[in-house]
């Protein structure tokens, strides 16, 4: 089940110049609900990596079947939600890479939510700004769900904050960008996950159901990306 079936709220938006840690999720001891649909989910079966496929060559896997969008207690339990958070991201623009544990015992630390903010920032306007610690979560849940399907990557940020003159340019240049993007108030990020295709990534983070999801398909040997963010749940392709 998603965030939002398992009673996790997020915070409201965490400045980058605060120096206090602040909560990521609320209701940390809350029991899974059921999920509110008219045909019961069906046991989860996404580790459909082929079992010809032996260990040696896990490491070029580029198939896994696509989530429901519901997922069973089998497959995401409240120990998930519970555990600390590290997330390990790579910054193709600017060759910067990261992997920070940035929130555990139910609150954000600082000095990394920091860190990520920056890892995140406009890299063309060069400006940093908050980043919504809801993305963070969708973010870290993506990863760290795969994670336990043998496809231990970092998630590859194209583009996180944007200022509105950098997403203009974009726009100028016919780069699918949207004139009110989240992207200008930290709410949204364009990220990549080596060895897994945009389809299947997009159908996880879809599955979270907290906001919305563009699938970007393009040819060549790193494939497209996926756009998440914490807006109106909606689903499109670029």
């Amino acid at each position: 089940m998603g965030l939002a079936a398992l009673g996790l709220v997020a915070t409201p938006l965490i400045g980058c110049a605060s120096r206090t840690a602040a909560p990521a999720s609320a209701s940390a001891s809350a029991k899974p609900r059921a999920p509110r649909t008219a045909v019961p989910p069906q046991p989860t079966q996404l580790a459909s990596i082929d079992r010809s496929v032996t260990s040696q060559s896990r490491s070029v896997i580029t198939e896994m079947e696509p989530p429901p969008d519901i997922f069973d207690a089998q497959a995401l339990d409240l120990e998930f939600w519970l555990k600390p958070r590290t997330l390990e991201v790579v910054r193709p623009a600017s060759n910067e890479k990261a992997k920070l544990l940035y929130w555990k015992d139910g609150e954000v630390i600082d000095s990394a939510y920091q860190e990520l903010c920056h890892l995140l920032r406009d890299v063309n306007g060069k400006k940093t700004a908050p980043i919504d610690p809801k993305l963070l979560e969708t973010l870290w849940g993506t990863q760290a769900f795969v994670a336990r399907y043998g496809i231990e990557q970092p998630l590859e940020i194209l583009s996180g904050y944007r200022t509105a003159e950098s997403n203009s340019r974009l726009r100028e240049a016919g780069v699918p960008a949207a004139r009110q993007s989240l992207h200008i108030s930290g709410r949204a990020a364009d990220i990549r996950v080596a060895n897994l295709n945009a389809e299947v990534l997009g159908s996880l983070v879809r599955s979270f159901k907290q906001g919305g999801v563009g699938f970007y398909y393009r040819n060549g040997p790193r494939g497209g990306w996926i756009h998440a963010d914490t807006g109106l749940q909606r689903v499109w392709k670029g």
